[in-house]
């Protein structure tokens, strides 16, 4: 694309957006009917001259002959793509048993108009940055009502937001509560007014006692992680994409803390990581696997914007880190592993993310981000609203939730330590029901 082009993209006509909203496909599998989807929006919706991008809505259905109401899925993350629906279970099955779904690829992800090191990679960083400030959740709402608007004009509609998905539900009750029916969170009610500062402090403690249960469910695993961190530091290992492993990078695996089949991953992968006195090639890739920061940029880079409201983060959880000393990278015996945060030195050692590193400073340093929840309009909210808060959560404080659920009018909870933060995902059905029951 031209740098000295003002404008984000190549502007589409929007007669091409209202002829070309229809199907690009339609097939069958495992008792799904699945359409396809593809939506030409704005920008930014405030100057919509500027150009357009691309969102893809796939659509579900289990009855051909009969319609049901549309439940819009909201992906976590931020910046990850709606999930692909491989069988006819979990939450998806349920959710089928009364709607219609709509997993929207949210902005800039999946088969939407895609925002990468190959796409955007080129251009000048402020550009980047003044792009991508378009890509939090009150615009991954706005894409949505255009959608509703097209599909089903001013009728209301359902909603399912899933960790950093609920975020973006109550900035869609917060904003747009007329297109709203009823509200579904799973593991995402946000802090509505919170500094990440004293988010990350809350997260490092939670981080800290997940490391202590892992440990203590799998008593060899310090040990291996010990041996794994001096090798790393010995032999400045490379992974399989090129990029230099570090000990810092090894410990981000502890993101995985947070997941009910977290601990047993690590543990197994730890498990066959030294081979004849190195890093073995399956534990290098096993790692790199689990590691989605270059293929999902958004995730590092407006991570810590998800939470800004007319304030900078500048690199909070970076910051905050130097508050707890155990989680150096030369400790041993404990060695711990870090969660959900996201540091600058990513922006160096992910080469994917190089391109995207003064962009991502730039947007680190914004103090001028509009607020993203309405007090007002949730304490006098209509729509009916249920949550699960697990209390568990290691990326979603509870004690955060609660106080904002305390804010929003009508909600019903369900707080339950059962599931970790991924239960919609691992049991979903279960999930789904208790929500429904909350509903009816």
């Amino acid at each position: 694309m031209d740098k000295k082009n003002d404008s984000f993209c190549d502007p589409l006509p929007l007669t091409y957006c209202n002829e070309h909203k229809m199907n690009q496909s339609n097939y069958t599998y495992d008792s799904m009917f699945i359409f396809e989807h593809t939506f030409h929006v704005p920008v930014d919706y405030d100057n919509p001259e500027t150009g357009q991008i691309s969102v893809f809505v796939r659509e579900i259905r289990s009855n051909l002959s009969k319609r049901n109401p549309y439940l819009v899925f909201f992906q976590g993350g931020p910046g990850f793509e709606s999930p692909r629906p491989i069988t006819h279970s979990g939450w998806i099955k349920k959710a089928l048993s009364r709607y219609d779904i709509l997993l929207l690829d949210q902005r800039g992800t999946g088969r939407s108009t895609a925002a990468n090191f190959q796409t955007i990679g080129d251009w000048d960083p402020k550009k980047q940055a003044d792009y991508l400030q378009h890509f939090r959740a009150d615009n991954i709402v706005k894409d949505a009502e255009f959608i509703r608007n097209e599909m089903i004009g001013d009728k209301p509609w359902s909603i399912l937001g899933q960790s950093f998905g609920g975020f973006c539900a109550l900035n869609y009750l917060s904003f747009h509560s007329h297109g709203l029916k009823e509200i579904l969170i799973t593991g995402g009610i946000p802090p509505l007014m919170a500094h990440p500062d004293d988010i990350y402090r809350r997260t490092y403690d939670r981080v800290k006692r997940k490391n202590g249960e892992f440990f203590n469910i799998f008593p060899n695993a310090q040990d291996r992680a010990c041996r794994i961190a001096d090798s790393i530091q010995k032999t400045n290992p490379t992974l399989p994409n090129g990029d230099k492993l570090s000990i810092e990078r090894f410990q981000l695996l502890g993101l995985q803390f947070g997941f009910h089949d977290g601990y047993a991953n690590l543990n197994y992968l730890f498990e066959h990581a030294i081979s004849n006195g190195e890093l073995s090639y399956s534990f290098l890739k096993g790692l790199l696997g689990l590691q989605s920061f270059d293929t999902n940029p958004f995730f590092t880079v407006l991570h810590e914007a998800c939470y800004a409201q007319q304030f900078s983060t500048n690199w909070s959880a970076a910051r905050i880190r130097d508050e707890f000393p155990e989680f150096d990278p030369n400790a041993r015996h404990p060695f711990l592993f870090t969660g959900e945060m996201l540091y600058p030195w990513m922006m160096d050692q992910f080469q994917a993310l190089v391109p995207l590193k003064e962009a991502a400073q730039l947007l680190a340093e914004k103090n001028d981000w509009p607020l993203l929840y309405d007090p007002a309009a949730l304490s006098n909210n209509s729509v009916p609203v249920v949550a699960a808060v697990y209390t568990n959560d290691m990326y979603v404080d509870r004690d955060f939730s609660l106080d904002s659920a305390e804010s929003i009018k009508g909600i019903r909870l369900w707080k339950t330590d059962e599931f970790e933060h991924n239960g919609l995902r691992s049991h979903g059905e279960k999930v789904l029901a208790k929500l429904f029951e909350l509903l009816d």
